[in-house]
């Protein structure tokens, strides 16, 4: 028995006798022999169907409509809906935003702990992890120092932040009232600093460990360092109270140093150095800055034996706990 759907045609299926099948469409009589081979599918010929001696052609299905678009949104409505949409995510981020700001004063301790680790991790490649770690508590109190004297005058201060291979550093969120003021708050890190160094040097005479006498050299030599009677270092500030022709004698010693001894560090000191010690002495005649270096005779002379005395005793502790090494102790 043999079967005929007729499709992509209007009206209805027919189903086809054992003999034959007739279907009309219009004027077009389309007649099938009981003989003719099976249908394989509706995209190939019908059979062995004729229509006119020539061999009918497949007829492909039609494409179904789109469905009708008059349910669809206008423009201006979809616009404000896109808008509601960013408006609800803008305010959770704003919710966000102001729960981070609450937070930010707790992340100090983060922050300082954070870049005390990249400075531990980057002295590690040069001097290993255990004297990395020493070196960075070591500049650790010595910013502690500046941070606890702010605090004493009154001037809101950062927490340390460390950089690597560059030490590390304390924002002040205001000037102090004075030059002596100011001098306080310099000598404060040396003196915090050099105390701090007294703490491997006394585990060097217990241990007798070199890794601790190392540290207590490498401690009094920073401290040293920053004695340097030119700004932003720490003895430049001191020199504040005492007299600011001292900055160039201060820059002067830098230069040399940095001459005998180069090296990216100091390079960046002169370039600051200069900058602030020139704007400095260019406003020297200004009545605020007359104001500000007005310091009495008696703290002038408080200020220059802690000054003098810090770096004699730091000099002594360098010549004490010096080791001679070189390359090949590496």
């Amino acid at each position: 028995m043999i079967t005929v759907r007729t499709y992509g045609f209007p009206g209805s299926f027919n189903e086809a006798n054992p003999e034959s099948s007739t279907r009309h469409i219009g004027k077009i009589t389309l007649h099938v022999e009981a003989d003719s081979p099976p249908c394989r599918s509706p995209e190939s010929s019908v059979g062995a169907a004729t229509l006119g001696g020539m061999q009918p052609q497949a007829y492909p299905l039609p494409t179904p409509a789109p469905p009708p678009r008059d349910n669809e949104r206008p423009a201006w409505r979809r616009a404000l809906g896109t808008l509601a949409a960013l408006g609800v995510l803008l305010a959770k981020f704003a919710a966000k935003g102001k729960a981070l700001l609450l937070v930010l004063p707790k992340l100090k301790l983060f922050t300082t702990s954070a870049s005390a680790l990249v400075s531990v991790g980057a002295y590690s490649l040069i001097w290993g992890w255990k004297f990395a770690i020493g070196f960075v508590l070591l500049l650790l109190v010595h910013e502690l120092g500046h941070v606890f004297q702010l605090r004493r005058e009154g001037i809101p201060a950062s927490a340390p932040m460390f950089i690597p291979f560059l030490g590390a550093a304390v924002a002040m969120k205001e000037m102090p009232k004075d030059a002596a003021a100011e001098a306080r708050v310099g000598l404060a890190g040396p003196v915090f600093g050099s105390l701090a160094a007294l703490v491997p040097l006394a585990l060097y005479g217990l241990t007798g460990d070199e890794l601790f006498k190392a540290l207590a050299y490498i401690g009094f030599f920073l401290n040293l360092f920053n004695l340097l009677p030119v700004l932003p270092l720490d003895g430049g500030r001191a020199m504040a109270a005492l007299s600011p022709w001292m900055w160039f004698v201060g820059y002067g010693l830098l230069v040399a140093a940095t001459i005998a001894f180069p090296n990216p560090i100091m390079i960046l000191i002169l370039l600051f150095g200069g900058f602030e010690t020139w704007r400095r002495w260019q406003a020297r005649k200004s009545p605020e800055s007359r104001e500000f270096h007005r310091v009495s005779p008696r703290l002038r002379v408080a200020i220059a034996l802690v000054y003098l005395g810090l770096a004699a005793a730091l000099a002594l502790g360098m010549d004490a706990t010096f080791l001679d090494r070189n390359f090949g102790d590496v």
